[in-house]
């Protein structure tokens, strides 16, 4: 799970994170993060998944991240972004997050259970907020019928799919199926079996085994997907 929302994160490959709360979803993102060349530093109040962690971060530390105190002893205002994974502990997490703001942190994402959670997180400073089993379902939902084979949503109801090419763009050129125009999507790339990738061009044949990457509105591309047919 770490590994698909860690694609979310607009990281440059030399940015320092902090990751507070080692769970299952803060330990995944910060290990995936470690694989893309960030310093990752963790930290939790558990001292199992900080042993557990040690080796495997940059920097492991057991502290009570709700310490303003604490915080700026450990370095934690000098980092680029931070990302509060702490699990259910609701007061642990913003309590944390207002830490975060008051050290001047540019970048916090936040790890929200409930909506609720998530709109007191943006009001106290969170820039980002990520629902990771309401965003795991969304994405399950939309491989299990078939029509996309990879699924990537954004904040702002944007996303950017992998499917396979609709009837109507069949043995056309992108210029003559006008995809954009007609269904406000834009295909981005197409996959051809025992081909490499080729980015999209008006003069690029669809051909119907092909896959295509599209990008765009996240309803109009489930539309497109399902080659125009909406749900009853």
């Amino acid at each position: 799970m770490g590994r698909i929302f860690t694609e979310q994160f607009a990281f440059s490959a030399s940015d320092s994170v902090v990751v507070i709360g080692l769970g299952r979803f803060g330990g995944a993102v910060a290990q995936s993060l470690m694989r893309l060349g960030h310093d990752v530093m963790g930290i939790d109040q558990r001292e199992d998944l900080v042993q557990f962690w040690g080796d495997r971060l940059t920097h492991a530390v057991q502290a009570d991240s709700t310490n303003e105190s604490t915080m700026l002893q450990l370095g934690v205002a000098d980092f680029s972004h931070a990302i509060v994974a702490i699990g259910s502990d609701l007061a642990a997490s913003l309590m944390t997050l207002m830490v975060l703001t008051e050290l001047g942190i540019k970048d916090i994402w936040v790890k929200a259970q409930t909506p609720d959670h998530g709109q007191i997180a943006q009001r106290i400073g969170a820039h980002h907020v990520i629902f990771p089993e309401a965003d795991m379902g969304a994405r399950v939902a939309h491989l299990i019928t078939g029509r996309m084979m990879d699924f990537i949503e954004f904040e702002d109801g944007f996303a950017i799919a992998k499917i396979h090419a609709p009837p109507d763009t069949h043995h056309q050129i992108l210029a003559e199926s006008q995809v954009r125009t007609r269904h406000g999507v834009t295909v981005v790339g197409v996959k051809r079996a025992n081909e490499d990738f080729q980015h999209a061009q008006p003069e690029t044949r669809i051909l119907p085994a092909d896959l295509l990457i599209v990008s765009g509105p996240t309803k109009k591309i489930e539309l497109f997907a399902s080659g125009g047919r909406k749900r009853k």
